[in-house]
């Protein structure tokens, strides 16, 4: 895989997207330690709309293995750097009925172990008794997100929109896009494909219209030191 030019896009546009990273055997046996799950705990959650797991590698450890298969790690290594560890991992369901659509945002909080006032660091949000914050801005600025398609996506079944560049302008508030400056891209990915992004790339999603199950493996990535009194609540390295 020649990887730069991928390198180059993120950096000048805030995403990439590269098809064809796991077979259709790999996405399978993905798939198949999903559906076998206790989905009662408290970090799963359900509704018509959407079924999405927080934490989800140490929820479902034994799908560990199967994620980070040797082209997964060329693209870590390559495109973010040798030092960069897992900070956050969620996976997300979008039903074929859903109608959930998601107003454009940028990805502006991190997952720490515990509160603590912190200079620099807030607001602080709370929920199913994880923590997350808001950082400074060089620790938002670091990160790379890989979203692992385990479906056909595009803007039929809620594929990413997003406006290129808008990752390198800081925060961004949404509703002050100016739309005679600013483009919106949607992110086609195929099924056992991936799309890597910066969390401050304004990103967002339309509802489902043709049916068609959207499931991505969002996961976060990070090589930074948190202030010694906290820590990444779902550090793997």
């Amino acid at each position: 895989m020649n990887l730069q030019n991928h390198k180059n896009l993120i950096q000048e546009n805030g995403f990439t997207i590269i098809n064809n990273i796991f077979s259709e055997e790999e996405i399978e046996r993905i798939t198949d330690v999903i559906q076998n799950i206790d989905t009662s705990k408290e970090t799963f959650r359900k509704s018509e709309d959407l079924f999405a797991i927080r934490q989800f590698l140490k929820e479902i450890p034994d799908v560990k293995d199967l994620i980070f298969t040797n082209n997964l790690k060329q693209i870590i290594k390559e495109i973010f750097g040798e030092n960069y560890f897992v900070v956050k991992s969620i996976y997300f369901d979008k039903p074929e009925k859903s109608n959930w659509y998601v107003a454009y945002h940028q990805d502006l909080t991190i997952s720490v172990d515990k509160k603590v006032e912190l200079e620099n660091f807030g607001p602080w949000t709370t929920k199913q008794n994880q923590f997350a914050v808001q950082p400074p801005l060089e620790i938002l600025e670091n990160i790379f997100t890989i979203r692992i398609h385990l479906d056909d996506t595009d803007e039929n079944n809620g594929a990413l929109k997003v406006v290129p560049k808008s990752h390198s302008k800081g925060i961004y508030r949404p509703e002050t896009i100016d739309w005679n400056l600013e483009k919106e891209n949607i992110c086609n990915v195929e099924k056992g494909g991936v799309m890597i992004m910066k969390p401050l790339l304004l990103h967002g999603s339309n509802r489902t219209i043709n049916g068609k199950k959207r499931r991505v493996i969002h996961i976060e990535f990070s090589d930074k030191q948190l202030p010694e009194v906290i820590n990444w609540s779902e550090r793997i390295n």
